[in-house]
């Protein structure tokens, strides 16, 4: 199965735990078929603490996207406009089942030594 390893600010991960945010919004998608998305929690928290089934991955223009995720998005549409700001595509996974690690994990458990500006494919 195809991962990826994905760097997401600690306010955002709560969200995803929570389940209240459904969507993680990209401004590039991997371009392999992939299953599921391991979280990174960015500074201060600096673990990877979950993964997440990937249901469908969805790229559309900013506005068509806003307009199909924004109930479930995590984020005010300031926000998304502004991440997206000049992009004529917008991608978004919609996540499905959430797995949370009884012990969060450090890069390094993962033979990785820095954090993922964007993402990182994984073998595991």
């Amino acid at each position: 199965m195809k991962k990826i390893l994905i760097s997401i600010r600690p306010e955002y991960v709560e969200q995803i735990l929570d389940g209240t945010k459904k969507f993680e919004y990209r401004t590039k998608a991997a371009k392999s078929d992939i299953k599921s998305l391991i979280i990174y929690s960015t500074f201060p928290t600096k673990k990877i603490v979950a993964e997440v089934m990937i249901d469908d991955v969805l790229c559309y223009s900013p506005n068509e996207l806003w307009n199909l995720t924004k109930l479930q998005s995590g984020i005010s549409k300031e926000g998304f406009f502004k991440y997206f700001a000049n992009r004529e595509k917008a991608y978004a996974y919609k996540l499905g089942e959430v797995k949370v690690y009884k012990d969060a994990m450090t890069l390094n458990d993962f033979g990785i030594k820095y954090a993922p500006q964007s993402f990182i494919y994984v073998n595991c």
